[in-house]
């Protein structure tokens, strides 16, 4: 018989688990609850809390941008609180993924022929910096351009601490174990992205199921493959031109997961199991970028290119929502475009791309805390803003993070320079920052 243990460390929320083993029991009666919370964390049984110490996907362990269990530093640079760069070649603004001791990031590095590139995933070790392994996916000439301002390495990876996925797109999706062997790989043919963008939607793990996003302006589509094989479990047809956003995965008030897209045409939720349609409302504008947020049963959806609008849906609701209640309320105004909103403590943070803009809205109500705020540091972004330890970071493609306070108010604690470039949304995981920039992979550390 299973015993149901619940801990409580300070003001931390409890953790739950199962103790199965009779000694333990009676190590529990002889010592107390305080000397069987030790023993099980230097057993390293402590349950399935650990993953919220990891960053295993570009939206981190909530898929709203916050790591619960992080406390990175505010200040940090070149020459302040920086634990190691290790330069990656190519290019890539797909954020890093972090779990236990790897720290995993994507490349598109030229051949040195016209046009070529060896699509490559690189695992560094999380503690020195150094290449564990490099594996080339492909070598590929893609089949048309991109946008000046991003490259053919453009979506994150992710993991689930057993196989690594790396998603180049139109050059295919390819799942590595841990220490970087093959396993199987995806052709899904090439994408006609709208005015030659380039591509950049991120797939999703959940269950036992890899999420892949396929929308562009030829036959657009959203796959579940079973994440150990490759093999399409189900795939539905998306009445949706090129969008950049990334899946969701979030639970209804039954408990039902559902996958929220964004989407020119509409914000639409799916069933996990089955791919059926559930709900969807219109309203957003065109080539959405952000991908969806959610908490205690509603979700918010937002886009900000020719337009503006963000929407905040009952879970719940089912068929078309225009016009009904399940539609909480929506705002359209200084919305956000490349990036995608932060949720932390009840508040959406976003800013707009070409300004840099800072809007926070109460999320159950909608009503504005402040808006289109100038922060130092910021004027243009495509990275997301992250959160952790009641700090919020914001990053701006010259390579300035500042760091704000989480709060209804803006204050501003520091603005940090890491040199170069970034693109990508920062990871945070224990007391450490990690920031893909241009040319290196950063690493800062809490003192």
């Amino acid at each position: 018989m299973a015993l149901q243990y619940e801990v409580v460390d300070g003001d931390s929320l409890p953790l739950k688990f199962s103790i199965r083993d009779s000694w333990l029991w009676e190590f529990n009666m002889c010592c107390g609850r305080w000397n069987l919370w030790m023993a099980i964390v230097a057993l390293g049984i402590a349950g399935n809390w650990a993953q919220a110490d990891q960053w295993a996907h570009w939206r981190g362990p909530t898929g709203n941008g916050v790591a619960p269990e992080a406390s990175p530093p505010v200040e940090f640079g070149p020459e302040k609180n920086m634990a190691w760069k290790t330069e990656i070649p190519g290019l890539g603004s797909g954020s890093p993924v972090v779990w236990n001791e790897q720290v995993i990031v994507t490349s598109a590095v030229p051949t040195g022929k016209t046009n070529e590139y060896d699509f490559r995933v690189f695992s560094i070790d999380r503690g020195t910096g150094k290449v564990q392994w490099s594996q080339s996916a492909v070598v590929a000439t893609p089949h048309e351009g991109t946008h000046e301002t991003n490259g053919f390495a453009s979506a994150s990876p992710c993991t689930d601490g057993e196989h690594i996925y790396a998603h180049f797109g139109s050059r295919g999706l390819f799942c590595y174990t841990m220490d970087g062997k093959a396993v199987w790989n995806r052709d899904f043919g090439d994408m006609r992205v709208r005015n030659g963008f380039g591509e950049g939607s991120s797939p999703t793990l959940a269950d036992n199921l890899i999420i892949v996003p396929w929308d562009h302006e030829g036959k657009s589509m959203l796959y579940a493959l079973d994440k150990k094989t490759g093999e399409t479990v189900w795939e539905v047809s998306r009445d949706e031109p090129t969008c950049w956003a990334t899946p969701l995965i979030v639970a209804d008030g039954s408990g039902n997961k559902q996958i929220v897209m964004n989407g020119q045409t509409a914000a639409r939720a799916y069933d996990l199991k089955t791919g059926k349609e559930l709900w969807q409302c219109g309203g957003q504008t065109q080539r959405p970028c952000a991908s969806a947020v959610a908490m205690d049963g509603i979700v918010y959806v937002a886009s900000g290119f020719r337009g503006a609008f963000i929407g905040a849906f009952d879970l719940n609701g089912r068929g078309d929502l225009k016009g009904t209640k399940s539609v909480l309320w929506t705002q359209s105004k200084d919305t956000p475009d490349v990036a995608s909103p932060l949720l932390t403590n009840g508040r959406l943070y976003y800013y707009k791309e070409k300004t840099g803009l800072l809007t926070c809205i109460d999320a159950k109500s909608g009503k504005t805390l402040f808006s289109a705020s100038r922060v130092p540091g910021v004027s243009r972004t495509y990275a997301s803003p992250v959160a952790a330890a009641g700090k919020i970071y914001l990053t701006d493609r010259g390579g300035a993070i500042t760091v704000i306070e989480d709060s209804p108010t803006l204050k501003v604690l520091a603005t940090n320079e890491v040199g170069e470039g970034v693109d990508a949304t920062p990871a945070l995981v224990g007391t450490q920052l990690f920031v893909r920039g241009e040319k290196h992979l950063f690493c800062f550390t809490a003192p």
